[in-house]
């Protein structure tokens, strides 16, 4: 049985990717912060109609000194890691509070990395391990009002890139998943004709679901994948990239 953590899995994209993996057999390890409800109630779900799987809840706040060693210390056995947690912020960058930056790179980046540095032999233990951000295409192209943010996911991509490398020969591999607009409710803060205007620059015209997210993960997940490594993924519907 293979066992999969998802870090930020009660927020959209995270709750979409559990489904998704819950469905295809995996055992699940649901991080949260502030949502409890949603993730007790999935593992609910989970739990009846998926009885031969294991489903358990890690409550970690990531902005927290040692919450990475919190995390690690809850596994058991570990194929695969998504990160899918993730906020964003408005506004020029001369306007950032220091502290909001410092806050966006230890919940997205500098937690992160430090939890693969210490599930590194667990993931490498079947010779299979498999590391995805959840990333943005921001993180690419860059975006005015969220330098921030667009700094944080470029990271991403340039850590895939290197660390792939490194864990190759252990059979791990480590990609980045980087959405354009996506329905969540990160954006959901956009006005109607905000949101019609970004329509008409996608040229399919719309926001993607989550499913369409969650989708390659999946991909990404499957033993074919296995020399798929060290990329980021845009899923922008044409948008940008």
């Amino acid at each position: 049985m293979k066992w999969a953590l998802i870090i930020g899995a009660s927020g959209d994209i995270g709750a979409a990717v559990a489904k998704d993996l819950a469905a295809q057999g995996w055992s699940l390890y649901l991080h949260y912060n502030n949502n409890a409800a949603r993730v007790a109630s999935a593992l609910a779900q989970f739990r009846q109609h998926y009885p031969q799987q294991d489903f358990l809840g890690i409550k970690a706040n990531l902005l927290e000194k040692e919450s990475a060693e919190q995390i690690e210390k809850q596994l058991f056995g570990i194929d695969a890691v998504i990160f899918a947690e993730g906020t964003t912020s408005y506004g020029l960058f001369s306007e950032m509070p220091p502290a909001r930056l410092h806050e966006m790179l230890l919940m997205q980046v500098t937690t992160p990395l430090h939890l693969l540095q210490l599930l590194e032999k667990k993931l490498a233990q079947n010779h299979f391990g498999r590391i995805i951000f959840i990333g943005s295409v921001y993180g690419g192209t860059g975006s005015a009002m969220e330098v921030g943010y667009s700094t944080v996911k470029g990271a991403l991509t340039a850590f895939a890139a290197a660390y792939s490398k490194e864990v190759a020969s252990l059979g791990m591999t480590v990609n980045v998943i980087a959405p354009g607009a996506v329905a969540t409710q990160m954006n959901a803060l956009f006005s109607a004709q905000e949101k019609g205007q970004v329509d008409r620059e996608i040229p399919l015209g719309r926001f993607a679901k989550t499913s369409e997210i969650s989708y390659w993960v999946s991909a990404l997940l499957d033993e074919r994948a296995a020399y798929m490594t060290g990329q980021t993924i845009y899923v922008t519907g044409g948008w940008l990239k």
